[in-house]
């Protein structure tokens, strides 16, 4: 699915619960557009770091750690993510949708920042819409419905229909697949069928696989950091050779 907060496919990497610990990394930029680009390595001379933590989920637990400085909290790319308004406008909706379904706020706003790069009206090139990039056929299962003079489309770039829809097919995908939270990200952005056809593993897709890392990454990067060391234990994540 392209996204509005385009982001590259970077090499996939391999995730278990008890591997070595490395670095995770956020990397973008912001274009003349004023659209940001993200991955979870450099992969040109225009990415900045603005994010390092850490792959395995213990270290997470442990420690977050913010690399920046004054002088880099004042580019366009750390204020997207920390400044933009829409941040802050939004926090109230998705604290309240989040909790109502048992759901991190953090988590939320990581899949936003990846989806939509806080943008309500966002719309991707396969019809995805507002700020979780939910398709039309998605928000009829939820209910949603043609009204007059507003369409089911038009609805989603609503955002608050748009992220309890969102919300509510996060904690579904989540329920489906037994609380395995990269199995859920993977079905957000593939599709249910992906993840079974796969053998319940994350497909063999760069996109998917991408954008599961980018999810966590920014979970992290949004979550305070006392929450990360006593955060509980989560499933590891398995990719597709």
């Amino acid at each position: 699915m392209r996204r509005v907060a385009s982001w590259c496919s970077a090499s996939a990497l391999i995730f278990a619960l008890h591997a070595p610990v490395a670095n995770a990394e956020l990397w973008g930029f912001v274009d003349e557009a004023g659209r940001a680009h993200f991955a979870s390595t450099r992969l040109d001379d225009r990415y900045q770091l603005f994010f390092r933590g850490k792959t395995s989920l213990d270290a997470e637990r442990e420690s977050s750690k913010r690399e920046s400085t004054p002088a880099f909290e004042q580019t366009p790319l750390y204020r997207r993510v920390v400044g933009h308004p829409n941040v802050r406008r939004f926090a109230a909706l998705i604290e309240q949708s989040a909790r109502a379904r048992a759901l991190n706020p953090s988590l939320v706003k990581a899949v936003i920042a990846v989806e939509s790069a806080f943008e309500p009206d966002a719309m991707s090139a396969k019809g995805a819409l507002g700020l979780m990039q939910i398709i039309p056929a998605t928000a009829v299962r939820y209910g949603v419905v043609e009204r007059p003079g507003r369409t089911v489309a038009q609805q989603l770039l609503d955002p608050t229909t748009n992220v309890r829809i969102g919300v509510r097919y996060l904690r579904d995908l989540l329920d489906l697949f037994n609380d395995d939270l990269p199995l859920a990200l993977a079905a957000y952005n593939a599709g249910e069928e992906s993840v079974r056809q796969s053998g319940n593993r994350i497909p063999p897709f760069r996109e998917t696989r991408e954008y599961v890392e980018l999810v966590r990454q920014f979970q992290t990067f949004y979550e305070p950091p006392e929450a990360i060391r006593s955060a509980p234990s989560t499933s590891r994540i398995e990719l597709l050779p």
